[in-house]
């Protein structure tokens, strides 16, 4: 330690790699993507505890970009030119997975938290075919429902409950265990969202999700039956909330309860109202909500 460092600051340490800097601008931009995209997933990442906190922002962050890329397309751009966009997404993080490496600073830090925590092409492929289906089908019936749900949210919940249990003792047995609950609340967080974007997936993007609905025809009982398969599961998710790892479980919980919420508030909306604007938490609700989560977990 020298004297002009008596604090073993930054001239006592060596000097980091490059590829370790290159590490942590690739995680920072993952960071930023969830903060400018996602209000309530930001809100329930920062509870997370690290590292899994990073891992579990470059998994949505990498889901954001592909979301983005079916959703937001160019003025002048074409179905074909965004379905040439998601082909070189995916190409170039099959390579990263292979290589360590990706010039695309969300797809590297995607493939890193990949690498570690076991995420392979059985939640990668029905990732990628759902968010091409949004590209070439606008309509649903109950099979290809149930694969696009699965697809587009529940492995996304598998994804982030195996960043979860990298540290486990036995991350395999419990991954087994818990990969249910993981499952149903992605399918609730998902469901939840296409309620409440009903009237915009038709309008703006000409897609109609639940099978045989539209925004025009949704009545109060079609609302409550939608409604009452989420909160089943809902429940089936917060069943298993108490098993997660303490670095996961307060943020998985606080994230439940914002979702729960939602869904009693779409109940208590008319139907005629959901069809006309999208229905949110306010943002001091959601304090309230956390610190109530909070209170639940520490019991």
């Amino acid at each position: 330690m020298s004297a002009a460092d008596p604090q073993g600051g930054p001239e006592s340490r060596p000097a980091p790699h490059p590829f370790e800097l290159y590490d942590e601008v690739a995680e920072a931009a993952s960071a930023l993507v969830i903060r400018r995209y996602s209000s309530s997933f930001g809100m329930a990442s920062r509870l997370l505890a690290e590292p899994v906190r990073t891992r579990v922002r470059n998994i949505y962050a990498l889901v954001r970009v592909a979301d983005e890329v079916v959703d937001a397309p160019r003025p002048d751009g074409s179905r074909a030119h965004q379905a040439a966009a998601l082909d070189d997404l995916e190409r170039e993080l099959r390579a990263a997975l292979v290589r360590g490496m990706s010039p695309n600073l969300v797809v590297h830090a995607f493939a890193r938290t990949a690498r570690v925590a076991g995420i392979g092409p059985e939640l990668i492929d029905p990732f990628f075919s759902s968010m091409r289906t949004d590209l070439f089908r606008s309509e649903h019936d109950a099979e290809s429902f149930e694969r696009y749900v699965y697809g587009s949210a529940e492995v996304v919940g598998l994804m982030c409950l195996r960043a979860f249990l990298v540290d486990e003792p036995d991350p395999a047995a419990a991954y087994d265990d818990l990969a249910p609950g993981a499952r149903r609340l992605g399918a609730a967080f998902q469901k939840v969202n296409f309620l409440r974007d009903l009237a915009t997936d038709e309008q703006d993007l000409g897609r109609h999700y639940f099978p045989g609905l539209d925004a025009e025809h949704l009545d109060d009982r079609t609302r409550d039956a939608l409604l009452d398969e989420i909160d089943l599961d809902l429940a089936a998710a917060a069943a298993v909330i108490p098993d997660l790892p303490p670095s996961s479980r307060w943020a998985v919980r606080v994230a439940h309860d914002l979702f729960a919420d939602l869904s009693a508030r779409l109940r208590a909306t008319p139907a005629v109202e959901i069809r006309r604007r999208r229905v949110r938490v306010p943002g001091p609700h959601k304090a309230r909500l956390v610190v109530g989560s909070l209170l639940r977990s520490s019991r």
